[in-house]
Order: C-alpha cells, then sequence, then structure tokens
C-alpha cells in the first residue's frame, strides 16, 4: 500500500517501511510514535483513493528513529569592491522517520 502524505510543508509518496528525513518534531523523542493524518492520497488493491484534499479516515504510522542536525550549510554575502564579506553558518534540526504502516479506517 503507498500514500503521498503532507507533514512538515513538504509532500511524500511513502509505503511502509521507508525511512524518511523531515524537519524535527517538537517534543518528541528517539522511539516515540507520530500518527501522520494529512494523507493527500492512497493506493491499495482496490485501487487509488483520493482525497479532496485530504483522505478521510486515513493515517499514516511512523516511528522516530533519531533526532539530529544535518550538515552545516555556508552562506557567504559579499559585495564586489566594498570590502564587505560576511559568512554564515546553518545546521538544519532533522527527525529520521521509519513508516511503520498506513491505516484507513
Amino acid at each position: 500500500m503507498k500514500a503521498v502524505i503532507k507533514t512538515q510543508g513538504r509532500q511524500f509518496t511513502v509505503e511502509a517501511g521507508d525511512i524518511l528525513k523531515v524537519n524535527r518534531y517538537r517534543g518528541t523523542e528517539a522511539g516515540s510514535v507520530v500518527d501522520i493524518k494529512e494523507v493527500l492520497m492512497f493506493e491499495d488493491n482496490a485501487g487509488i483513493h483520493l482525497g479532496n484534499p485530504l483522505v478521510v479516515n486515513a493515517v499514516v504510522h511512523a516511528k522516530v528513529l533519531e533526532n539530529k542536525r544535518d550538515k552545516k550549510i555556508l552562506v557567504l554575502k559579499h559585495r564586489r569592491r566594498g570590502g564587505f564579506q560576511r559568512k554564515q553558518g546553518h545546521r538544519q534540526e532533522l527527525s529520521v522517520i521509519k513508516i511503520e504502516g498506513i491505516e484507513v479506517k
């Protein structure tokens, strides 16, 4: 069974067993379970079921494997002849999740 979900402002196509990196879920720790209720579409043996905009009574269960920070991204700003330079770094906080299953009631 496949599903298209929306979480943390992004859309993913998932099936059971997939591992995703998403923006960090606040208030979660490694081993906790997250229920994603924003299911846009799912496919099963009967066919494809589209939501308008969401599929009613569909839930994707995911388990948080770890919370971590992504690698550093450097941002460099400079002006051509002004002697102006500014260097700044950013590390995004991530949650690594594993899709446990897709449930439709």
